[in-house]
Order: C-alpha cells, then structure tokens, then sequence
C-alpha cells in the first residue's frame, strides 16, 4: 500500500536502521514514491566498509489498517573505492582507487547535438560484447546518424544505453575532440581494463559536458546528483515529505556512430 502521510512516512524511517563499520558519514532515507525508499550516506560509502541493515516494522501500525511485515536483517560488505572522473573538456578519464590515481585513459565523449550526460553515475552491468542499432533509439536506416556495430567490453551506466566502451574507429579522436553520440569511448586496451576494473555500484562521474545533468532515479542509480539538502527534504524525519520533487523520464538514449 502507498505511505503518503508525512507522519506514517517518519513512522517508517523510524524503524529503520542502517550501520555501517567503519563508520559512514551522517546518512538518510529519501521517499522516492509512495512505496519507494533509498538510503544513502552524505559522501561515497567507505571503502571495505560493513553495512548492516535492520527492521523493527513487524507488527506495528503505520497508519489506519496498513501495518509492517517482517523481514530479514541485511548485511553486505563494500569493496574499494573506485572512482572513474570523465572530463569531456580535457577528454580524459581519471580512475582513482581509494583516493589514488591509478590510470589516466584518453577518450571522446557525445558531439554537440548528442552531449553525455553530466553528474555522477555508477555501474549498472558489464557486457563483453554488445550489437548497438540505430533503429533501436528511432534513427532510421540509411540516415547520416544510422549506425549498427559491434562494441565490445561494454559497462553500462544508464538504462537508456550510455556506456563506456571499446571504440577502436575512434582513436585518433580519442584525447583530443568529442566525436561520439553520447556513449564515452576509448581504445580496445584501456576498455578492456576498465571492464575488468570495475564493478556494479562503482561510481562514473561525468565532468565539463554540455549535456544535461544525470536524473536521481528513473536512469540508473543517480542519488548522488542530490545535493544533501534536497536529499534530506526526501525524508520525513529531515523535515520533508519525500520526494522533494517528481522526476520525469526525459532522459535521452545514449547513442554512437563510427566517424570517417
């Protein structure tokens, strides 16, 4: 059932309980929807960090006849901290591991008309090989935008089709001009070990593009493009009534073309 008053929502919260060892930075829920709560700490999670999640829920009325349920503790372990910044100014990617920098990549990232998305990002999956059609986003074949190629060491970073990949008819671009249509490419070399560097939930910050900002939720996991404020105002016990605001799916798919 949707929680929808402010008091049933801080009920919620309230027996809630997440603890992380080291421990994280102050953190808070935020009301996606009705029904839809993420946690997140203030800054990135520690590395090697112990995050341990616990619900008192069972039995106690939230509101009216909506009671909670049971449900199991949850506890998971984070890895190192991996940070791969995109500079779309520079055409450069910067990977960093746990505060390091571990590897400076030459890329190209989306043309003007065709701009990757700014903010931050984290990894959704990783495909080794991956056909990308035009006609799939709506360009028609035989177009000047039509496209239909192989791509391989793929990491996904959003639901509409942005990824960092192998992009081999690139190359001579690569560190010096932005020629694609949205995805970030590099060589073979450099997306092969990117794909084995990385992991789900890695962070991939894209950084000077002309695009537009990564949306919260409705593209992948863009919590962090809320700054602490607004994420706070999602939660009920932070003085909000969660969401802050609606977010719309606008977010264009992410879209790519061998250049001459």
């Amino acid at each position: 059932m949707p929680v929808k008053d402010p008091a049933a929502r801080a009920k919620v919260e309230q027996n809630l309980q997440v603890t992380a060892h080291p421990e994280a930075a102050a953190g808070s829920w935020y009301w996606v929807d009705d029904r839809t709560l993420h946690y997140r700490p203030q800054s990135y999670w520690p590395a090697h960090a112990k995050i341990d999640v616990r619900s008192t829920l069972d039995g106690v009325r939230i509101e009216n006849s909506l009671y909670g349920g049971g449900s199991k503790p949850l506890s998971l372990t984070t890895g190192d901290r991996v940070e791969a910044v995109t500079d779309s100014g520079t055409h450069e990617m910067t990977f960093k591991r746990n505060g390091s920098v571990v590897k400076t990549i030459p890329i190209t990232t989306g043309k003007p008309g065709f701009s990757t998305r700014n903010g931050v990002k984290v990894v959704l999956g990783k495909e080794e090989f991956v056909r990308m059609q035009s006609e799939s986003i709506g360009i028609s074949a035989g177009s000047s935008e039509a496209y239909d190629l192989p791509v391989y060491w793929a990491t996904r970073v959003t639901w509409s089709g942005e990824y960092v990949h192998a992009a081999p008819w690139s190359v001579g671009s690569q560190g010096s001009a932005n020629v694609s249509h949205g995805c970030t490419g590099m060589s073979t070399e450099n997306a092969h070990w990117f794909f084995d560097q990385v992991r789900k939930g890695d962070v991939v910050q894209v950084v000077n593009s002309g695009g537009e900002t990564m949306t919260p939720f409705d593209n992948g996991f863009g919590d962090w493009n809320l700054n602490w404020s607004q994420w706070k105002n999602g939660s009920a016990l932070g003085g909000g009534k969660g969401p802050a605001a609606a977010v719309q799916n606008t977010a264009a798919p992410a879209r790519l073309r061998p250049e001459a």
